[in-house]
């Protein structure tokens, strides 16, 4: 008799099927190996036509999905383009592959987020009561309830991927009625050459001391936004990213120096929690951010959050978008990260995970749109598939040990749609075939399963 071992069946007859789907046939699959090679052939014929008919990278049925492996710890989560939203190929997917996306995202995920169409440049391209898409965030959301998952909304207030009519106006700072010209600051986000997040980083792409709206005029729009988005969708976002990335990366300010704070002062996040609660009082309302594995920047979160809590404004939650690497952080560091944030006494929800397998990256966990391509450049760290795994089990298993993390959703269905794509951040490849990080998160569910009983 004669063992196969996964790996050989893994190049056999799967053709990079994950070793967590094979974990039933592991205890028995033996092969008689006799003198006779037509009997040796017959065997793996057998293995092959049978594996075959499952489906390329499709899951065996008893190794659990995602959300199965993780139903009595958190809400397993991923955001969606519009291709999964609608059922319509565009761009780089062809139909073959947004059809086994959209399955995919149906066998393991209870959860979705909208990459770009709930973003202020998608549903809201222009001025005014009539200038406003909502085809898109529309299937979005329908596709949600189809599918029974918990929806989210992302995102109504943030600087980036937001047109500039919304801060566009006639009243020069210096000439404004208590309207002080603003100080003249380097680009938030950090150095100059490291631009903060999004359209409106460093210089926002809008120019802060020229012509632009009163404080008054821009509080309206927020106002006239959040309240037609969030009334549009009440009862089924259950959800909502309210203020997304307003605190500055560098420097003693607690905020970024962003057209909402310049125009409107700082008050604008207390405003827009304000506005979205009125919208939906049974909306779940969150501050989300990145780099929050930064000691400082996360103590610059704790700060802001006390202050709106201690001012009554309804955060509910606490969004940290967790873009990492395989080098950091650690166990130890994400554990810390999590018992910090937990001070503040609010749920918290892992919003935005993948985890840059790109040379590039591995120094800087910051989510900087403006520097992505340099953080996926220079290839792909050595042993990349192991030490994702490594990463992703570590990181498992510092959520499954704090009760207060209730969400965890990954940016992106696979590899092939993801923001970071050369950095390979996800648990499944371009063609959704899932990976050994696949195995190691089930594998960290499963155990802590074992652990508790």
């Amino acid at each position: 008799m004669w063992y196969v071992s996964p790996e050989f069946i893994r190049w056999a007859a799967f053709g990079g099927l994950s070793q967590a789907s094979l974990r039933d046939y592991r205890k028995d699959l033996v092969i008689a190996m006799t003198a006779s090679r037509s009997n040796f052939r017959i065997h793996i014929g057998v293995i092959g036509a049978t594996l075959a008919a499952t489906g390329a990278g499709a899951r065996i049925a008893n190794t659990p999905t995602l959300k199965d492996a993780y139903r009595s710890h958190f809400k397993i989560g991923v955001a969606i383009n519009r291709s999964i939203a609608t059922g319509n190929a565009g761009g780089f997917r062809s139909v073959e592959l947004v059809n086994k996306d959209i399955a995919l995202t149906k066998e393991q995920f209870n959860q979705i987020s909208p990459e770009n169409d709930l973003k202020w440049e998608s549903i809201h391209p222009r001025e005014g009561a009539d200038g406003y898409n909502f085809g898109p965030a529309d299937a979005y959301v329908e596709f949600g309830v189809k599918n029974h998952m918990m929806i989210v909304g992302h995102t109504l207030v943030w600087h980036g991927q937001t047109p500039r009519w919304v801060f566009a106006g006639t009243t020069p700072p210096a000439d404004a009625a208590n309207t002080p010209a603003p100080t003249p600051v380097p680009p938030a986000g950090g150095p100059p050459g490291n631009p903060a997040r999004g359209r409106f980083g460093g210089g926002f792409g809008f120019n802060i001391n020229g012509p632009h709206a009163t404080r008054e005029e821009l509080l309206q729009r927020m106002r006239d936004h959040i309240h037609t988005v969030v009334g549009r969708y009440k009862g089924k976002i259950k959800v909502w990213d309210v203020v997304n990335e307003a605190i500055s990366d560098g420097g003693p300010n607690v905020l970024r120096n962003s057209p909402w704070q310049q125009i409107i002062g700082p008050d604008f996040i207390a405003k827009a929690f304000e506005y979205a609660h009125e919208a939906d009082p049974g909306a779940i309302l969150r501050y989300n951010d990145y780099g929050l594995e930064n000691p400082a920047k996360r103590q610059k979160l704790i700060t802001l959050i006390k202050e709106l809590k201690a001012q009554k404004v309804p955060v509910m939650a606490i969004g940290t978008q967790t873009h990492v690497s395989t080098s950091s952080p650690s166990f130890e560091e994400e554990d810390r990260a999590l018992t910090e944030i937990e001070t503040l006494g609010l749920p918290i929800h892992v919003t935005e995970l993948d985890v840059n397998g790109a040379q590039g990256g591995q120094r800087n966990n910051g989510a900087d749109v403006a520097n992505n391509a340099a953080t996926t450049q220079g290839g792909l760290v050595d042993d990349a598939n192991q030490r994702l795994a490594t990463q992703y089990s570590n990181l498992f298993k510092a959520f499954l040990k704090h009760k207060s993390v209730k969400v965890v959703t990954f940016w992106g269905i696979n590899d092939g749609v993801s923001w970071r794509a050369n950095g390979k951040p996800l648990l499944f490849d371009a063609d959704d075939k899932p990976k050994p990080a696949f195995d190691a998160v089930i594998q960290a569910a499963t155990g802590s399963s074992s652990e508790s009983k």
